[in-house]
């Protein structure tokens, strides 16, 4: 197959009418799934545990997906910047719901079980950070907070830096023994924040 250079390759990704929907509903068909799963009894004896665990591992995988847009971009001269505030909203969704069925489920609903729960279990209040520092992230992904916030919207929105390293060690702790799928998800994680580090370092280099 002949070399395609990236603007060659981006000529390909051209927008369709409704692309934004249909991504959008294509990326909660996992969730849809599991939802079926488990509603005809197909996720084994911790129904509740499977379809929260898999829900958290559905939120990880869309945000590496829209943390690599950048360094695939400045890689390969793909650009799918466009898609990137989707795969960031998806990513929410998927914690959303993470969260909505340990709350709701798994503590059902108990306020004070549910307290004691994440601030006796490290690896909990490492994902409820995450979770909050996420909320103003979804909240702003919008073109009017971007007027609105200005160069204060690019700052705020570095956050997701933050949410990857806590995530990543949500990820680890949550499982009892480390394992490949934990380990390369979260070294996957943690190498996004790292390009983030050492790109922010090379423009600083630049300037001084």
């Amino acid at each position: 197959m002949p070399y395609l250079s990236g603007t060659r390759r981006n000529r390909l990704l051209v927008p369709w009418p409704g692309e934004t929907g249909a991504l959008g509903l294509l990326g909660l068909l996992p969730a849809t799934l599991y939802f079926w799963y488990g509603a005809h009894d197909e996720l084994g004896p911790d129904p509740v545990n499977v379809f929260e665990r898999w829900l958290g591992l559905w939120a990880v995988r869309f945000l590496l997906a829209g943390l690599a847009v950048t360094p695939l971009r400045a890689l390969t001269g793909l650009n799918l910047i466009r898609y990137r505030r989707l795969l960031g909203l998806l990513a929410f969704c998927y914690v959303c719901l993470h969260v909505g069925v340990y709350v709701g489920l798994d503590q059902q609903g108990n306020i004070g079980v549910l307290v004691r729960d994440v601030t006796q279990r490290p690896f909990l209040m490492v994902g409820f950070a995450a979770f909050m520092l996420l909320v103003p992230l979804a909240a702003t992904s919008n073109r009017a907070s971007m007027r609105y916030l200005g160069r204060r919207w690019g700052r705020l929105h570095r956050l997701v830096y933050v949410v990857a390293g806590l995530a990543a060690v949500h990820f680890l702790m949550a499982f009892k023994t480390y394992n490949a799928t934990s380990v390369s998800y979260a070294a996957l994680l943690m190498a996004m924040v790292a390009w983030r580090g050492w790109a922010a370092w090379g423009r600083w280099r630049a300037r001084t």
